[in-house]
Protein backbone atom coordinates (compact mmCIF):
# COMPACT_ATOMS: atom_id res chain seq x y z
CA UNK A 1 0.00 0.00 0.00
CA UNK A 2 1.24 2.99 -0.89
CA UNK A 3 0.33 7.59 0.02
CA UNK A 4 2.52 9.25 -1.74
CA UNK A 5 -0.18 10.98 -3.64
CA UNK A 6 -1.76 11.84 -0.39
CA UNK A 7 1.19 12.85 1.39
CA UNK A 8 2.03 15.10 -1.87
CA UNK A 9 -1.63 17.25 -0.61
CA UNK A 10 0.64 18.41 2.29
CA UNK A 11 3.74 20.06 1.29
CA UNK A 12 4.85 19.51 4.47
CA UNK A 13 5.84 15.58 4.18
CA UNK A 14 7.78 16.57 0.60
CA UNK A 15 9.82 19.73 2.47
CA UNK A 16 10.71 16.74 5.21
CA UNK A 17 12.21 14.40 2.87
CA UNK A 18 14.08 17.08 0.91
CA UNK A 19 15.36 18.19 4.16
CA UNK A 20 15.97 14.58 5.12
CA UNK A 21 17.85 13.86 1.59
CA UNK A 22 20.15 16.89 2.35
CA UNK A 23 21.68 15.87 5.55
CA UNK A 24 23.15 12.76 3.74
CA UNK A 25 19.98 10.57 3.20
CA UNK A 26 18.63 10.57 6.40
CA UNK A 27 15.91 8.20 6.46
CA UNK A 28 12.59 9.42 7.93
CA UNK A 29 9.24 8.11 8.33
CA UNK A 30 6.11 9.76 9.57
CA UNK A 31 5.04 7.05 12.21
CA UNK A 32 2.00 6.16 14.75
CA UNK A 33 -1.79 8.17 15.17
CA UNK A 34 -1.08 10.14 12.05
CA UNK A 35 -0.94 7.31 9.91
CA UNK A 36 -3.79 6.01 11.97
CA UNK A 37 -6.03 8.33 11.35
CA UNK A 38 -5.20 8.72 7.80
CA UNK A 39 -6.14 5.34 7.00
CA UNK A 40 -9.27 5.73 8.97
CA UNK A 41 -10.10 8.95 6.90
CA UNK A 42 -10.11 10.86 10.10
CA UNK A 43 -8.57 14.25 10.39
CA UNK A 44 -5.44 15.36 12.69
CA UNK A 45 -3.21 17.74 13.17
CA UNK A 46 -0.54 15.48 15.30
CA UNK A 47 2.46 14.46 13.13
CA UNK A 48 5.48 12.57 14.48
CA UNK A 49 8.37 11.82 12.63
CA UNK A 50 11.09 9.17 13.35
CA UNK A 51 14.28 9.42 11.45
CA UNK A 52 17.54 7.10 11.60
CA UNK A 53 19.68 10.22 13.22
CA UNK A 54 19.14 13.24 15.31
CA UNK A 55 15.10 14.38 15.56
CA UNK A 56 16.67 17.62 16.63
CA UNK A 57 18.73 18.08 12.86
CA UNK A 58 16.18 17.52 10.92
CA UNK A 59 13.57 19.52 12.85
CA UNK A 60 15.74 22.41 12.87
CA UNK A 61 16.90 21.95 8.84
CA UNK A 62 13.23 21.47 8.14
CA UNK A 63 12.29 24.98 10.51
CA UNK A 64 14.77 26.77 8.42
CA UNK A 65 13.43 25.40 5.00
CA UNK A 66 9.89 26.24 5.86
CA UNK A 67 10.71 29.94 7.96
CA UNK A 68 9.29 28.92 11.25
CA UNK A 69 10.95 28.43 14.65
CA UNK A 70 11.91 25.38 16.25
CA UNK A 71 10.87 24.52 19.85
CA UNK A 72 13.74 22.06 20.64
CA UNK A 73 13.93 19.98 23.67
CA UNK A 74 17.62 18.30 24.35
CA UNK A 75 16.74 16.23 27.52
CA UNK A 76 13.94 13.75 25.27
CA UNK A 77 15.69 14.66 22.47
CA UNK A 78 12.94 15.82 20.12
CA UNK A 79 12.25 19.23 18.90
CA UNK A 80 8.73 20.38 17.39
CA UNK A 81 7.52 22.87 14.83
CA UNK A 82 3.86 24.35 13.90
CA UNK A 83 2.83 24.77 10.55
CA UNK A 84 -0.13 27.23 10.28
CA UNK A 85 -2.24 28.25 7.07
CA UNK A 86 -4.51 31.20 7.19
CA UNK A 87 -3.50 32.07 10.57
CA UNK A 88 -4.86 28.40 12.11
CA UNK A 89 -2.82 25.37 13.27
CA UNK A 90 -2.80 23.65 10.23
CA UNK A 91 -0.42 20.51 11.77
CA UNK A 92 2.13 20.43 14.89
CA UNK A 93 5.06 17.94 14.16
CA UNK A 94 7.23 16.55 16.09
CA UNK A 95 10.91 14.93 15.47
CA UNK A 96 12.73 12.60 17.35
CA UNK A 97 15.65 9.84 16.46
CA UNK A 98 14.81 5.90 16.39
CA UNK A 99 15.45 4.52 19.84
CA UNK A 100 14.74 1.70 21.93
CA UNK A 101 13.46 1.77 25.52
CA UNK A 102 14.03 0.05 28.87
CA UNK A 103 11.73 -0.24 31.88
CA UNK A 104 12.60 -0.36 35.58
CA UNK A 105 9.27 -2.50 37.52
CA UNK A 106 8.98 0.44 39.75
CA UNK A 107 8.67 3.26 37.32
CA UNK A 108 6.82 4.07 34.01
CA UNK A 109 9.67 6.46 32.75
CA UNK A 110 11.89 4.27 30.50
CA UNK A 111 15.63 4.37 29.90
CA UNK A 112 16.26 5.91 26.56
CA UNK A 113 18.57 4.02 24.04
CA UNK A 114 19.19 5.26 20.11
CA UNK A 115 17.91 2.09 18.52
CA UNK A 116 16.73 1.35 14.64
CA UNK A 117 12.88 1.95 13.15
CA UNK A 118 12.23 -1.88 14.26
CA UNK A 119 13.32 -1.08 18.09
CA UNK A 120 10.74 2.34 17.83
CA UNK A 121 7.95 0.34 16.08
CA UNK A 122 8.78 -2.19 18.62
CA UNK A 123 8.31 0.19 21.60
CA UNK A 124 4.67 1.10 20.30
CA UNK A 125 2.05 0.63 22.17
CA UNK A 126 -0.91 -1.08 19.87
CA UNK A 127 -0.20 -2.63 16.62
CA UNK A 128 -2.41 0.26 14.75
CA UNK A 129 -0.18 2.84 15.83
CA UNK A 130 3.16 1.34 15.54
CA UNK A 131 2.60 1.45 11.64
CA UNK A 132 4.70 3.74 9.66
CA UNK A 133 4.91 5.70 5.94
CA UNK A 134 8.62 6.11 4.26
CA UNK A 135 9.25 9.64 3.35
CA UNK A 136 12.32 8.14 1.92
CA UNK A 137 13.10 9.23 -2.02
CA UNK A 138 13.28 5.05 -3.20
CA UNK A 139 10.14 4.18 -1.37
CA UNK A 140 8.05 7.20 -0.83
CA UNK A 141 4.56 6.61 0.76
CA UNK A 142 5.16 2.72 1.75
CA UNK A 143 3.71 1.39 4.33
CA UNK A 144 5.60 -0.25 6.94
CA UNK A 145 3.34 -2.34 9.11
CA UNK A 146 5.48 -5.31 10.96
CA UNK A 147 2.58 -6.33 13.45
CA UNK A 148 -0.77 -6.17 10.91
CA UNK A 149 -1.87 -2.90 11.95
CA UNK A 150 -3.64 -2.35 8.78
CA UNK A 151 -5.78 -6.07 9.55
CA UNK A 152 -6.43 -4.56 13.08
CA UNK A 153 -8.33 -1.75 11.50
CA UNK A 154 -9.96 -3.50 9.03
CA UNK A 155 -11.34 -5.70 12.15
CA UNK A 156 -11.46 -3.09 14.45
CA UNK A 157 -9.21 -4.42 17.06
CA UNK A 158 -6.83 -3.18 19.56
CA UNK A 159 -3.94 -4.92 20.03
CA UNK A 160 -0.55 -4.37 21.40
CA UNK A 161 2.33 -5.54 18.99
CA UNK A 162 4.31 -7.45 21.94
CA UNK A 163 3.50 -9.67 24.51
CA UNK A 164 0.81 -7.62 26.32
CA UNK A 165 1.96 -8.42 29.92
CA UNK A 166 5.54 -6.56 28.89
CA UNK A 167 3.39 -3.62 27.43
CA UNK A 168 1.80 -2.84 30.26
CA UNK A 169 4.67 -3.85 32.34
CA UNK A 170 6.34 -1.56 30.87
CA UNK A 171 3.82 1.57 30.80
CA UNK A 172 0.73 1.00 32.97
CA UNK A 173 -0.94 3.75 31.18
CA UNK A 174 -1.35 1.71 28.33
CA UNK A 175 -4.18 0.57 30.05
CA UNK A 176 -5.87 3.30 29.78
CA UNK A 177 -5.14 4.23 26.61
CA UNK A 178 -6.26 0.62 25.10
CA UNK A 179 -9.54 1.54 26.51
CA UNK A 180 -9.75 5.14 25.25
CA UNK A 181 -8.86 4.12 21.73
CA UNK A 182 -11.48 1.54 22.53
CA UNK A 183 -14.10 4.23 23.25
CA UNK A 184 -13.07 6.43 20.95
CA UNK A 185 -12.85 4.36 17.67
CA UNK A 186 -15.89 2.00 18.81
CA UNK A 187 -13.20 -1.09 18.57
CA UNK A 188 -12.96 -4.32 20.57
CA UNK A 189 -9.73 -4.80 22.60
CA UNK A 190 -8.53 -8.38 21.46
CA UNK A 191 -9.18 -11.15 24.46
CA UNK A 192 -4.87 -11.82 25.49
CA UNK A 193 -4.50 -7.79 25.29
CA UNK A 194 -7.64 -6.90 27.71
CA UNK A 195 -6.87 -10.45 29.82
CA UNK A 196 -3.72 -8.71 30.37
CA UNK A 197 -5.07 -5.16 31.47
CA UNK A 198 -7.06 -7.65 34.42
CA UNK A 199 -4.03 -8.88 35.28
CA UNK A 200 -1.91 -5.70 35.24
CA UNK A 201 -4.49 -3.53 36.68
CA UNK A 202 -3.27 -2.47 39.78
CA UNK A 203 0.29 -1.35 38.31
CA UNK A 204 -1.77 1.80 36.99
CA UNK A 205 -1.10 2.81 40.67
CA UNK A 206 2.54 4.05 39.77
CA UNK A 207 1.10 6.29 36.99
CA UNK A 208 0.48 9.98 38.08
CA UNK A 209 -3.14 11.03 38.79
CA UNK A 210 -2.89 13.87 35.92
CA UNK A 211 -1.84 10.99 33.41
CA UNK A 212 -4.85 8.97 34.10
CA UNK A 213 -7.18 11.88 34.35
CA UNK A 214 -5.63 12.69 30.71
CA UNK A 215 -7.08 9.80 29.49
CA UNK A 216 -10.44 9.93 31.70
CA UNK A 217 -11.35 12.98 30.06
CA UNK A 218 -10.98 11.15 26.38
CA UNK A 219 -13.02 8.89 27.57
CA UNK A 220 -15.78 10.85 29.10
CA UNK A 221 -15.32 12.82 25.56
CA UNK A 222 -15.74 9.83 23.02
CA UNK A 223 -18.50 9.43 21.18
CA UNK A 224 -20.24 6.63 23.31
CA UNK A 225 -18.59 7.31 26.15
CA UNK A 226 -20.78 4.04 28.61
CA UNK A 227 -18.33 1.46 26.63
CA UNK A 228 -15.46 3.08 27.68
CA UNK A 229 -16.66 2.88 31.28
CA UNK A 230 -17.86 -0.37 30.91
CA UNK A 231 -14.48 -1.67 29.75
CA UNK A 232 -12.74 0.05 33.16
CA UNK A 233 -15.21 -1.38 35.28
CA UNK A 234 -15.06 -5.09 33.62
CA UNK A 235 -10.93 -4.54 33.77
CA UNK A 236 -10.81 -4.18 37.75
CA UNK A 237 -9.63 -0.83 36.34
CA UNK A 238 -12.31 1.18 37.74
CA UNK A 239 -12.17 -0.02 41.04
CA UNK A 240 -8.71 1.73 41.15
CA UNK A 241 -9.31 4.85 39.92
CA UNK A 242 -12.73 5.72 40.66
CA UNK A 243 -14.15 3.39 43.34
CA UNK A 244 -16.83 5.76 44.07
CA UNK A 245 -18.68 5.16 40.89
CA UNK A 246 -18.27 1.32 41.36
CA UNK A 247 -20.08 1.84 44.32
CA UNK A 248 -22.93 2.54 42.14
CA UNK A 249 -23.66 -0.68 40.55
CA UNK A 250 -25.97 -3.57 41.65
CA UNK A 251 -29.97 -3.52 42.59
CA UNK A 252 -30.89 -4.75 45.89
CA UNK A 253 -34.11 -6.40 46.48
CA UNK A 254 -36.23 -6.41 49.42
CA UNK A 255 -40.00 -7.77 49.57
CA UNK A 256 -39.56 -7.81 46.05
CA UNK A 257 -39.06 -4.30 46.01
CA UNK A 258 -35.54 -4.04 43.56
CA UNK A 259 -34.16 -0.43 42.38
CA UNK A 260 -32.50 0.05 39.06
CA UNK A 261 -28.84 0.06 38.70
CA UNK A 262 -27.52 3.49 39.58
CA UNK A 263 -24.24 2.91 37.99
CA UNK A 264 -25.72 1.72 34.47
CA UNK A 265 -28.14 4.50 34.71
CA UNK A 266 -25.66 6.97 35.02
CA UNK A 267 -23.86 5.40 32.14
CA UNK A 268 -26.92 5.65 30.38
CA UNK A 269 -27.35 10.00 31.22
CA UNK A 270 -23.75 10.07 30.22
CA UNK A 271 -24.53 8.73 26.79
CA UNK A 272 -27.79 10.52 26.94
CA UNK A 273 -25.72 14.26 27.14
CA UNK A 274 -23.49 13.06 25.04
CA UNK A 275 -26.10 12.41 22.05
CA UNK A 276 -27.87 16.06 22.90
CA UNK A 277 -24.02 17.90 23.36
CA UNK A 278 -22.33 16.01 20.45
CA UNK A 279 -19.21 18.26 20.41
CA UNK A 280 -15.66 18.02 21.77
CA UNK A 281 -15.35 21.67 23.92
CA UNK A 282 -13.96 22.06 27.28
CA UNK A 283 -18.24 22.75 28.36
CA UNK A 284 -19.06 18.92 27.00
CA UNK A 285 -16.93 17.86 29.58
CA UNK A 286 -17.84 19.62 32.43
CA UNK A 287 -21.92 19.17 31.73
CA UNK A 288 -20.27 15.36 31.30
CA UNK A 289 -18.73 15.04 34.63
CA UNK A 290 -21.85 16.54 36.03
CA UNK A 291 -23.60 13.74 34.18
CA UNK A 292 -20.95 11.20 35.88
CA UNK A 293 -21.68 12.59 39.03
CA UNK A 294 -24.99 13.68 39.42
CA UNK A 295 -26.39 10.26 41.90
CA UNK A 296 -22.98 9.71 43.14
CA UNK A 297 -24.52 9.84 46.74
CA UNK A 298 -27.10 7.49 45.92
CA UNK A 299 -24.88 4.37 47.64
CA UNK A 300 -24.86 7.30 51.26
CA UNK A 301 -28.25 7.44 51.11
CA UNK A 302 -30.37 4.50 49.96
CA UNK A 303 -33.42 3.79 52.55
CA UNK A 304 -35.36 0.78 52.22
CA UNK A 305 -39.21 2.22 53.26
CA UNK A 306 -42.18 -0.78 53.40
CA UNK A 307 -44.59 1.55 52.04
CA UNK A 308 -42.85 3.41 48.98
CA UNK A 309 -39.41 1.10 48.72
CA UNK A 310 -36.52 2.15 47.82
CA UNK A 311 -35.80 5.99 48.69
CA UNK A 312 -32.07 8.12 47.95
CA UNK A 313 -33.55 11.19 50.25
CA UNK A 314 -31.36 14.12 49.78
CA UNK A 315 -28.64 12.68 47.33
CA UNK A 316 -28.75 15.96 45.45
CA UNK A 317 -27.45 17.94 48.20
CA UNK A 318 -24.87 15.40 49.61
CA UNK A 319 -23.48 14.04 46.28
CA UNK A 320 -22.87 18.02 45.91
CA UNK A 321 -20.79 18.16 49.20
CA UNK A 322 -19.37 15.11 47.70
CA UNK A 323 -18.07 17.22 44.57
CA UNK A 324 -14.94 19.04 45.87
CA UNK A 325 -13.36 15.95 47.59
CA UNK A 326 -13.67 13.79 44.27
CA UNK A 327 -12.17 16.88 41.93
CA UNK A 328 -9.07 17.01 44.33
CA UNK A 329 -8.49 13.73 44.52
CA UNK A 330 -9.06 13.21 40.75
CA UNK A 331 -6.90 16.25 40.13
CA UNK A 332 -9.70 18.26 38.54
CA UNK A 333 -9.45 21.86 38.11
CA UNK A 334 -10.74 23.31 41.78
CA UNK A 335 -12.51 26.43 40.30
CA UNK A 336 -15.56 27.81 38.49
CA UNK A 337 -15.37 24.21 36.66
CA UNK A 338 -15.58 22.67 39.73
CA UNK A 339 -18.90 24.90 41.18
CA UNK A 340 -20.48 24.77 37.73
CA UNK A 341 -20.58 20.50 38.54
CA UNK A 342 -21.73 21.12 42.10
CA UNK A 343 -24.51 23.40 41.20
CA UNK A 344 -25.79 20.88 38.66
CA UNK A 345 -25.82 17.84 40.82
CA UNK A 346 -27.28 19.51 43.60
CA UNK A 347 -30.26 20.92 41.52
CA UNK A 348 -30.80 18.32 38.98
CA UNK A 349 -34.23 17.04 40.88
CA UNK A 350 -35.39 20.63 40.85
CA UNK A 351 -36.94 20.75 37.46
CA UNK A 352 -38.68 17.04 37.89
CA UNK A 353 -40.40 18.82 40.89
CA UNK A 354 -42.19 21.64 38.32
CA UNK A 355 -43.59 19.06 35.89
CA UNK A 356 -47.42 19.60 37.92
CA UNK A 357 -49.88 21.68 35.88
CA UNK A 358 -49.77 24.00 38.68
CA UNK A 359 -46.49 25.37 38.75
CA UNK A 360 -46.19 28.67 40.97
CA UNK A 361 -44.30 31.65 39.83
CA UNK A 362 -42.56 31.28 43.36
CA UNK A 363 -40.79 27.84 42.40
CA UNK A 364 -39.95 29.00 38.76
CA UNK A 365 -38.17 32.31 40.46
CA UNK A 366 -36.17 30.24 42.43
CA UNK A 367 -35.29 28.01 40.16
CA UNK A 368 -33.90 30.85 37.83
CA UNK A 369 -32.30 32.58 40.64
CA UNK A 370 -30.82 29.22 41.53
CA UNK A 371 -29.58 28.39 38.53
CA UNK A 372 -29.08 31.19 36.95
CA UNK A 373 -26.59 31.04 33.57
CA UNK A 374 -26.65 27.24 34.28
CA UNK A 375 -30.57 26.48 33.04
CA UNK A 376 -29.61 25.70 29.61
CA UNK A 377 -27.10 23.08 31.14
CA UNK A 378 -29.39 22.25 33.96
CA UNK A 379 -32.34 21.54 31.69
CA UNK A 380 -29.98 19.18 29.40
CA UNK A 381 -29.40 17.28 32.03
CA UNK A 382 -32.39 16.79 33.34
CA UNK A 383 -33.65 15.51 29.99
CA UNK A 384 -30.73 12.97 29.85
CA UNK A 385 -31.62 12.21 33.60
CA UNK A 386 -34.87 10.51 31.88
CA UNK A 387 -33.41 6.33 31.18
CA UNK A 388 -37.02 4.81 31.45
CA UNK A 389 -37.34 1.71 28.98
CA UNK A 390 -41.13 3.29 28.09
CA UNK A 391 -41.30 5.76 24.99
CA UNK A 392 -44.18 6.64 26.36
CA UNK A 393 -43.16 7.31 29.67
CA UNK A 394 -40.06 8.83 28.07
CA UNK A 395 -42.36 11.66 25.41
CA UNK A 396 -44.46 12.08 28.55
CA UNK A 397 -41.83 13.37 30.85
CA UNK A 398 -40.11 15.16 27.88
CA UNK A 399 -42.91 17.17 27.02
CA UNK A 400 -43.78 18.20 30.79
CA UNK A 401 -39.96 19.70 30.41
CA UNK A 402 -40.92 21.28 27.23
CA UNK A 403 -44.06 23.43 29.34
CA UNK A 404 -41.12 23.89 32.18
CA UNK A 405 -38.71 25.26 29.95
CA UNK A 406 -41.52 27.51 28.36
CA UNK A 407 -43.13 28.62 31.72
CA UNK A 408 -39.85 29.82 33.20
CA UNK A 409 -38.82 31.42 29.75
CA UNK A 410 -41.66 33.57 30.30
CA UNK A 411 -40.84 34.20 33.30
CA UNK A 412 -37.57 35.25 32.39
CA UNK A 413 -38.46 37.50 30.00
CA UNK A 414 -41.21 38.97 32.72
CA UNK A 415 -38.58 39.38 35.57
CA UNK A 416 -34.85 39.10 34.18
CA UNK A 417 -33.96 36.93 36.92
CA UNK A 418 -31.19 34.78 35.21
CA UNK A 419 -28.48 37.77 36.37
CA UNK A 420 -30.93 39.04 39.53
CA UNK A 421 -29.78 40.85 42.50
CA UNK A 422 -31.96 42.53 44.79
CA UNK A 423 -31.69 46.22 44.32
CA UNK A 424 -31.14 46.99 47.63
CA UNK A 425 -27.40 46.43 48.49
CA UNK A 426 -25.62 45.50 51.47
CA UNK A 427 -24.22 48.63 51.61
CA UNK A 428 -27.51 50.26 51.68
CA UNK A 429 -28.80 48.56 54.41
CA UNK A 430 -25.43 49.64 56.66
CA UNK A 431 -25.62 53.06 55.50
CA UNK A 432 -29.36 53.34 56.22
CA UNK A 433 -29.34 51.94 59.72
CA UNK A 434 -25.62 52.64 60.73
CA UNK A 435 -24.43 49.10 61.09
CA UNK A 436 -21.25 47.68 60.11
CA UNK A 437 -20.80 44.25 59.15
CA UNK A 438 -22.90 41.97 61.01
CA UNK A 439 -26.19 39.45 61.19
CA UNK A 440 -28.68 42.47 60.93
CA UNK A 441 -27.47 43.38 57.82
CA UNK A 442 -27.40 39.31 56.08
CA UNK A 443 -30.61 38.80 57.56
CA UNK A 444 -32.13 42.28 55.95
CA UNK A 445 -30.84 40.89 52.55
CA UNK A 446 -31.88 37.53 52.67
CA UNK A 447 -35.67 38.65 53.48
CA UNK A 448 -35.80 41.07 50.79
CA UNK A 449 -34.03 38.67 48.74
CA UNK A 450 -36.90 35.59 49.57
CA UNK A 451 -39.81 38.49 49.23
CA UNK A 452 -38.64 39.81 45.81
CA UNK A 453 -38.54 35.62 44.70
CA UNK A 454 -41.75 34.80 46.09
CA UNK A 455 -43.81 37.92 43.91
CA UNK A 456 -44.42 40.01 47.65
CA UNK A 457 -42.53 42.63 46.35
CA UNK A 458 -41.33 43.69 42.74
CA UNK A 459 -37.03 44.17 42.33
CA UNK A 460 -37.46 47.96 42.22
CA UNK A 461 -36.15 50.25 44.66
CA UNK A 462 -39.62 51.90 45.39
CA UNK A 463 -40.83 47.99 46.35
CA UNK A 464 -37.82 47.17 48.17
CA UNK A 465 -36.51 49.97 50.06
CA UNK A 466 -39.67 50.57 52.19
CA UNK A 467 -39.60 46.80 52.47
CA UNK A 468 -36.39 47.14 54.18
CA UNK A 469 -36.93 49.60 56.25
CA UNK A 470 -39.65 47.89 57.66
CA UNK A 471 -37.81 44.73 58.17
CA UNK A 472 -35.47 46.68 60.37
CA UNK A 473 -37.72 48.47 62.88
CA UNK A 474 -38.90 44.52 63.24
CA UNK A 475 -35.39 43.91 63.93
CA UNK A 476 -35.96 47.07 66.51
CA UNK A 477 -33.29 49.01 63.78
CA UNK A 478 -33.84 52.96 63.67
CA UNK A 479 -32.74 54.43 60.34
CA UNK A 480 -29.98 57.54 60.51
CA UNK A 481 -30.22 58.03 56.73
CA UNK A 482 -33.02 58.17 54.94
CA UNK A 483 -32.93 58.57 51.27
CA UNK A 484 -35.98 60.10 50.31
CA UNK A 485 -35.18 59.38 46.44
CA UNK A 486 -34.57 55.72 47.28
CA UNK A 487 -38.86 55.59 48.07
CA UNK A 488 -40.16 57.17 45.07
Amino acid sequence: MNFADTLHTNPIFDLIAQQAAELGDVQAYVIGGYVRDLILKRPSKDIDIVCLGSGIALAEAVGKAAGVPVAVFKNFGTAMLRIDRNGELDSEVEFVGARKESYRAESRKPIVEDGTLEDDQNRRDFTINAMGISLNKHDFGSLLDPFGGLEDLRKKTIRTPLNPDITFSDDPLRMMRAIRFASQLSFDIEADTFDAIVRMKDRITIVSQERILDELNKIILSPKPSYGFKLLLYSGLLDVIFPELVLLKGVQTIENKGHKDNFFHTLQVLDNITAQSPGFGSDDLWLRWAALLHDIAKPATKRFDQKVGWTFHGHEELGARQVPAIFRRMKLPLNEKMRFVQKLVRLHLRPIALVKEQITDSALRRLLFDAGEDLEALMTLCRADITSKNYERVKKHLANFDRVERKLQDLEERDKLRKFQPVVTGEMIMETFGLKPSKEVGQIKVTIREAILDGKIANTMADAYPFMLEEGQKLGLKPVKINSENQE
